[in-house]
């Protein structure tokens, strides 16, 4: 029976956390089949080991998991030499990469099948039809290239139970790359460790890549089980703070409630990825029992403070500017910091009304921090992601806003920067438009630097805010070339770009 070869591509600058998706697709074929890992955020040169793995003949089939961005930069040109060197080795593909970007994915003719989602019983039950000749089309969460050149998808399966699933198999991870090594120094703690405790997110907003996947489903593990877990986790490698990388890890509160009871004393520290108008519903007592099991922090898309821009973005009637900046207030009272995104730049009637809804979200954001100044502001330009058939959708593509055809076009560097939302590349955002918002983001970070980058000493931090005071104030935005010049020598690190700083 042929073996597995799974490769993980590099992430941004080789941020190297534990390969969660690897591990999960791991768990599902192991006891039936071999499976090695070659992870590109630990090789120098990932090609030579992934070559003398399919030189031996024993390994038929190579998966790959893609996010969106940096990791295309590998996973493609590696896949592509994996078909020419090795024409029989069977290419897998899967992530939100190419489940969101299905057409592109599989017109490159070394990409064989796309898992779409979760691959827990979808990528068994491929490795097993390949072998036996049996029909693909009883497989859900599947896509390939139909004879007529367009992909052929099979229906989507409902979310497995999470407490069903297989452990994540890391002494095997360790079998093939010390654990010591993913487990990075942030300002959360020295062994920092991800984790991923469900999947989906209940909600459809306009401008999220999970929807399209998704469909508005989620599923959890339970208290009981990532607890458990976690402890597991600290005895046997020490880990002493976790990053839950979950697209809505506060859906329920009765589970998060049930969490934090389970880790009161624990010695973790934690962040997890959140809605405002979820947990504004959540009782203080249940926000003093997270802050108590060593809730730290919580990212929450704000969006913008603007009714009319929420309701464009699918999150209109459920949240709002009020709700945001009472937010931000109450979990100051409970020593949690509020994260805060903004999406900057949705398409709008003309220049002019994208140029002033621009302007006043950035009025909204210096009133949050005046609420309260913890609060950490991650600004991003809006990218399009494929919500096919949404009214925001409908919109940039009348706005002559398309996505690459191919892959080898996805390579293109303007294009990773799309996937980071720093380079939308959409026709409607002036270079003007695009200054104004990264001129302010400069002053901003200037002025209030992330808690996340620990590396900034007390002193540069006071020389920062010294310099950037008088602009920010004044809201004297243009130019601020001793701001950049600064955040560049000291290598300020950007969260949403490289999430927290690990060392």
């Amino acid at each position: 029976m042929s073996k597995v070869l799974l490769f993980n591509p590099r992430s941004a600058e080789g941020k190297c956390r534990v390969p969660l998706s690897i591990l999960q697709i791991a768990a599902s074929v192991q006891g039936r089949r071999e499976v090695a890992l070659v992870d590109g955020n630990r090789e120098g040169d990932p090609w030579p080991k992934l070559a003398a793995y399919l030189a031996s003949g024993e390994y038929g089939y190579f998966g790959c998991t893609v996010m969106p961005g940096p990791q295309l930069k590998q996973a493609i040109p590696v896949t592509r030499r994996v078909r020419q060197a090795f024409p029989a080795v069977r290419t897998i593909w899967g992530g939100y990469f190419p489940s969101n970007q299905l057409a592109a994915t599989l017109s490159a003719p070394y990409v064989d099948f796309v898992v779409c989602g979760p691959g827990d019983a979808a990528f068994p039950a491929l490795l097993d039809a390949l072998a036996s000749g049996s029909p693909l089309t009883a497989i859900p969460n599947l896509a390939w290239q139909g004879e007529d050149g367009e992909p052929v998808t099979t229906p989507t399966a409902p979310l497995l139970d999470q407490d069903a699933l297989p452990p994540l198999p890391y002494e095997w991870l360790h079998q093939h790359y010390p654990m010591e090594g993913y487990l990075g120094r942030t300002f959360l703690g020295r062994r920092t460790q991800a984790y991923h405790s469900s999947v989906g997110c209940p909600f459809s907003c306009a401008f999220c890549g999970v929807v399209p996947i998704y469909n508005a489903r989620w599923r959890g593990e339970s208290a009981a089980r990532i607890a458990a877990n976690l402890l597991e986790l600290k005895g046997r490698w020490g880990v002493d703070a976790v990053e839950f990388h979950d697209n809505n890890f506060f859906v329920s509160e009765r589970r998060v409630a049930e969490l934090s009871a389970l880790l009161r004393g624990a010695g973790l520290i934690w962040w997890g990825e959140g809605r405002i108008d979820t947990l504004d519903r959540y009782a203080d007592a249940t926000l003093e029992q997270m802050r108590a099991a060593g809730c730290r922090m919580i990212f929450l898309g704000a969006e913008s403070g603007d009714e009319a821009v929420l309701r464009q973005m699918n999150k209109g009637g459920t949240q709002s500017g009020e709700q945001i900046k009472r937010l931000c207030a109450r979990l100051g009272r409970f020593d949690i910091i509020p994260e805060y995104s903004f999406v900057l730049g949705l398409p709008g009637p003309n220049a002019a009304a994208v140029a002033g809804q621009i302007e006043r979200d950035i009025r909204f954001i210096e009133e949050i921090k005046a609420i309260n100044p913890q609060t950490e502001i991650i600004v991003y330009l809006y990218s399009p992601v494929p919500t096919e058939g949404s009214e925001l959708y409908r919109q940039i593509e009348a706005d002559g806003f398309h996505f690459p055809r191919t892959l080898d076009d996805w390579l293109s560097p303007r294009w990773e920067q799309f996937d980071l939302r720093r380079n939308p590349l959409t026709p409607w955002l002036t270079p003007a438009m695009v200054d104004r918002v990264r001129n302010f983001e400069t002053v901003l970070n200037a002025y209030a630097p992330s808690v996340s980058d620990f590396t900034l000493r007390p002193w540069q931090r006071r020389l920062l805010r010294l310099l950037a005071t008088p602009r920010y104030r004044m809201r004297a935005y243009r130019y601020p070339l001793e701001l950049k010049a600064l955040l560049r020598w000291w290598r300020y690190r950007r969260p949403e770009q490289e999430g927290f700083r690990a060392e």
